[in-house]
């Protein structure tokens, strides 16, 4: 992993679009990695009376300017000079429902003892924190602070349109700084799917973010996307699969 020597922790990128299986996957690497704990990017909102307006009315949850990107910034910067976040901070996100994995127990345990042996206990010295959120990568400021501070930047990309819009407005809502939020009817056409097209089009060849991603933009950011699968039916074990093996290599190179 790109550790520099005065690190106190490696940092782990999970991006992807919302309802990618994000909080799923980084959960189940909790489970099976040592030494390993999650930071939300949603514990980062500002309060709910300050999230942004747009043009029809609806309070925009899914854009840049709804994070407060300095505590972000900071917080990661001191995860990395201590180990650990600020004592002071507190998950909200960990109320949130997220359901079963669809990954066994058994499962678990046997990719547990599948890194235990490929990276003993000398590779876990140091913490790893798993940063989850729908915006991570970028490469313009300040965005692009938080995408350099990441040691590991794993991108869930093969989620399409019509699977984000059926799994996010399955979801019954979301606890935030103040209260709890639900999407008001046609929010993922208005606000979610648009917000990710303008995000993330730079990480793909021609903007077309249900196509191939764009190897040298990606290859310069450090971002690993997963594998293209032809029929789009990534399983949360695919990606569990795919993500470990990231780590394992990881630990090979250094």
């Amino acid at each position: 992993m790109g550790e520099s020597a005065n690190s106190a922790a490696l940092l782990l990128g999970l991006s992807g679009p919302s309802s990618s299986g994000k909080t799923t996957l980084a959960r189940l690497l909790r489970d099976i990695l040592p030494n390993t704990s999650i930071l939300h990017i949603d514990d980062f909102y500002k309060t709910d009376k300050d999230i942004p307006v747009n043009e029809d009315g609806l309070q925009d949850w899914d854009c840049l300017d709804s994070l407060d990107l300095p505590l972000l910034t900071s917080t990661l910067e001191y995860i990395k000079e201590h180990g650990r976040p600020p004592t002071n901070f507190i998950s909200k996100e960990d109320q949130n429902e997220v359901g079963e994995s669809g990954v066994s127990e058994k499962t678990v345990v046997q990719f547990r003892e599948e890194i235990q042996h490929v990276c003993g206990d000398r590779a876990f010295d140091s913490p790893i924190v798993i940063i989850d959120g729908f915006l991570l990568y970028s490469d313009i400021p300040p965005l692009s602070k938080v995408t350099e501070l990441l040691d590991v930047k794993l991108f869930l990309h093969n989620v399409t349109y019509q699977t984000v819009k059926r799994r996010r407005e399955a979801r019954k809502g979301y606890v935030t700084l103040e209260g709890f939020w639900e999407d008001p009817p046609g929010y993922v056409d208005k606000i979610v799917w648009p917000n990710y097209v303008k995000d993330h089009k730079f990480l793909f060849y021609d903007g077309d973010v249900e196509g191939r991603l764009n190897e040298e933009v990606c290859k310069e950011l450090g971002i690993r996307g997963m594998p293209e699968r032809g029929d789009n039916q990534i399983s949360i074990q695919d990606m569990l699969e795919w993500a470990l093996a990231a780590v394992k290599e990881d630990f090979r190179q250094k």
